[in-house]
């Protein structure tokens, strides 16, 4: 098999990798907030910046309890709250549960963060149809039922966050067809929930990371030195560099952004 697909991108941060804890804000006090694929990586770090902000944070796993609740752990050390809930997103009626428990058991959802996925490549023409159906089962079919999910419970001020990727603006070569087909379907979905949820009060919004040094992406990877030459910056990004465009579009300075999507890539899509 020459497509080569892995599990929700990302490491942990915080305390966990030596980093330093982002201090509170309390911008999202009173707010619920519920993190797909939250376990590791940008997720993980996504939780830890929306928790110090004062949100309450579910957060999804698939496999890995354990890195899961590390990440809880972390989040209720530092006075904060977290919810941990299994959900392979592969499987339809899981994302919707997801979203449902949080409300059930943490009593609201004002902000949804779609961050699970799947890095993605390979040539097109062997590209299989079980590779196909799971990437986007997870990478555009969760998403949506989250968002609808979601969409039910929430009320004026909701955040619904989708993490694409830099793929959205620029495919630099040959070999990611699946992913950019994948992450591209975001910027319709975000465009027509905008549209839909802004008389409401809600905005939809897509983060677009470039490079971001994560144990499945590492800046020491066989690819790094392409990619880091790929930036204008020409070097990787932290996941926290994308928890705090999360942060920002969650909190009061996101209130008017609705509808498109913001590039934290070093300068990738140049």
């Amino acid at each position: 098999m020459s497509v080569r697909t892995s599990g929700p991108t990302g490491e942990l941060t915080g305390e966990l990798t030596g980093e330093p804890r982002t201090e509170p804000t309390g911008e999202l006090t009173g707010k619920v907030a519920l993190v797909t694929g939250g376990s590791r990586g940008i997720g993980a770090a996504v939780a830890a910046r929306l928790a110090a902000a004062g949100a309450t944070v579910a957060l999804t796993y698939v496999h890995s309890e354990k890195q899961a609740r590390a990440v809880a752990d972390e989040i209720e050390a530092a006075g904060g709250r977290a919810l941990v809930i299994q959900a392979d997103l592969t499987h339809p009626e899981a994302a919707t549960a997801a979203v449902e428990q949080t409300v059930r058991d943490l009593g609201r959802i004002d902000i949804l963060v779609n961050n699970a996925g799947f890095l993605t490549y390979g040539p097109l023409t062997e590209v299989t149809i079980e590779e196909l159906d799971r990437v986007l089962a997870v990478d555009v079919r969760s998403i949506f039922l989250a968002t609808q999910a979601a969409a039910r419970h929430m009320t004026d001020g909701g955040r619904i966050i989708s993490i694409g990727s830099c793929f959205n603006g620029r495919v630099p070569g040959e070999n990611f067809v699946l992913q950019a087909t994948a992450k591209s379907a975001l910027v319709g979905l975000t465009k027509g929930l905008a549209r839909e949820l802004g008389p409401r009060g809600i905005t939809a919004t897509i983060v677009d990371p470039g490079p971001i040094d994560t144990d499945m992406n590492p800046a020491d990877g066989d690819s790094a030195d392409f990619q880091r030459g790929l930036t204008a910056l020409g070097r990787y990004g932290e996941a926290t560099d994308i928890a705090e465009a999360v942060a920002y579009l969650a909190g009061p300075g996101g209130r008017y952004i609705t509808g498109t999507a913001i590039a934290v890539d070093g300068g990738y899509t140049v």
